[in-house]
């Protein structure tokens, strides 16, 4: 049996999440014993200038005894997130005006400070 027939036959369950330029795997494989683990692969997509691109791969393998501790860990994390942050997703990435806070009072102060520039062209002025 040859290495892909091998991988194949080792993947028993997979669910794919895309999210933007990740994919992320969720993957039940067979050990040798024929006992299940996880393994979650997160698949990011990064595109060169001259439009070829090419993927980086982080994979986590989760055991069967780390699965209580995983969830709770995970649930405590995502929790406190959702708490502290809410639902929305603020992120320079994802609101292309989005704008810290510190950046937000530069803005306010600078435009409150300035006076018009030769750039400031008002449709009455033409």
């Amino acid at each position: 049996m040859n290495e892909k027939d091998h991988l194949e036959q080792e993947e028993i369950f997979s669910q794919v999440l895309r999210a933007g330029r990740r994919t992320y795997f969720f993957d039940v494989r067979a050990t040798k014993a024929e006992d299940y683990y996880l393994t979650i692969t997160e698949s990011k997509k990064f595109t060169h200038d001259d439009g070829s691109f090419h993927y980086k791969k982080h994979k986590i393998y989760l055991y069967k005894e780390d699965f209580s501790e995983f969830n709770e860990m995970l649930k405590a994390a995502t929790d406190y997130i959702l708490e502290e942050k809410g639902e929305e997703v603020i992120s320079e990435r994802h609101q292309k005006d989005f704008k810290r806070p510190s950046e937000l009072n530069v803005e306010t102060t600078d435009s409150n400070n300035s006076t018009e520039s030769f750039t400031d062209v008002k449709f009455e002025d033409i």
